[in-house]
C-alpha cells in the first residue's frame, strides 16, 4: 500500500488538508469507516480546525466521507452489496464512451489517448497505486472526451471516482497474481480499436475490461473476506 508523505503544501490549509486526506482515503491508508477527528487532524497538519472542516465538507460532497448527525465524520464505507449495480452502470458508461470514441475520434484525440496510455504504463511501473488509479482515470477520460458527449463523460467520470478505492484492491490482486500485463495490454487494444474506428471491437473490449475488473475484485474479496458476493453481468447495449 502506498505511503502518503505528509508535508505542508503551498497555498491554503484547506487545499492541503483536502488533498492529503483524499489521497489517504483513495489509497486505503485511511480505511473505510475510520473516524476523522477534526481536532486530531488539525494538530497533525498544524492548522486550525476551520480548514480541516472545509476539507471534510468538500470530501463529503465527493462521497468519500460521511458526516454523521452527532457531528462525527467517518471515511465512507465501501458498500460491497451494491457492487453488482455499480458494475452494471460502469459497464454501460464504459462501453458507450468507448464506442463513441471509435466512431467520432479525431487525430488530436488519438494523440491525447496515446499520451495518457504512456503515462499509465509509466505509473504501473512505479507500483504506486495512487498514481496508477489517477493515470487509469485520465486514460479513460481521454477516451470519453473523444466521444464528444459531455453528459456521458460526466457520468463516467463520477463512476470512475466512486470506484477508485475498489480499484486499489483490484491492483493488489493483479500484483499478487503477477497478471500485470492485463493492466496495460487491454488499454492498448482499446486504443487500437478506436484508431481503426472499429466500433464493435471497441465495445467488446470495453465490456471485457469491465468484466476483468469485476472478476478480480470479487475474487480478491472472497479470498480475503470469505463472504459470498453476487456477480453483475454486463448486458447488451
Amino acid at each position: 500500500m502506498d505511503e502518503i508523505e505528509i508535508k505542508r503544501a503551498k497555498g491554503t490549509g484547506a487545499k492541503f488538508a483536502y488533498e492529503t486526506i483524499r489521497d489517504e482515503i483513495l489509497s486505503l491508508a485511511l480505511r473505510p469507516g475510520a473516524l476523522l477527528d477534526e481536532t486530531s487532524l488539525a494538530e497533525r497538519f498544524t492548522m486550525s480546525r476551520s480548514p480541516v472542516r472545509e476539507a471534510l465538507i468538500r470530501l463529503a460532497g465527493e462521497d468519500l466521507v460521511v458526516m454523521l448527525a452527532n457531528r462525527s465524520t467517518i471515511v465512507a464505507p465501501i458498500d460491497v452489496t451494491s457492487f453488482p449495480k455499480y458494475i452494471e452502470a460502469l459497464d454501460i458508461a464504459q462501453r458507450m464512451n468507448t464506442r463513441l470514441a471509435a466512431e467520432l475520434r479525431t487525430e488530436a484525440d488519438l494523440k491525447a489517448i496515446t499520451q495518457r496510455q504512456k503515462e499509465f504504463v509509466a505509473a504501473v511501473k512505479t507500483g504506486k497505486h495512487l498514481a496508477m488509479s489517477e493515470a487509469n482515470k485520465l486514460f479513460h477520460m481521454a477516451v470519453a472526451d473523444a466521444g464528444k458527449n459531455p453528459y456521458l463523460t460526466a457520468f463516467y467520470e463520477r463512476l470512475l471516482d466512486q470506484g477508485r478505492r475498489m480499484l486499489h484492491l483490484h491492483f493488489q490482486y493483479i500484483e499478487r497474481t503477477h497478471d500485470g500485463y492485463l493492466l496495460t495490454d487491454e488499454h492498448v487494444e482499446m486504443l487500437e480499436a478506436i484508431r481503426a474506428r472499429d466500433v464493435a471491437r471497441a465495445d467488446a473490449l470495453a465490456a471485457a475490461h469491465t468484466r476483468q475488473y469485476r472478476d478480480n475484485f470479487i475474487t480478491y474479496m472472497q479470498e480475503n473476506y470469505s463472504a459470498p458476493m453476487p456477480l453483475g453481468t454486463p448486458q447488451p447495449i
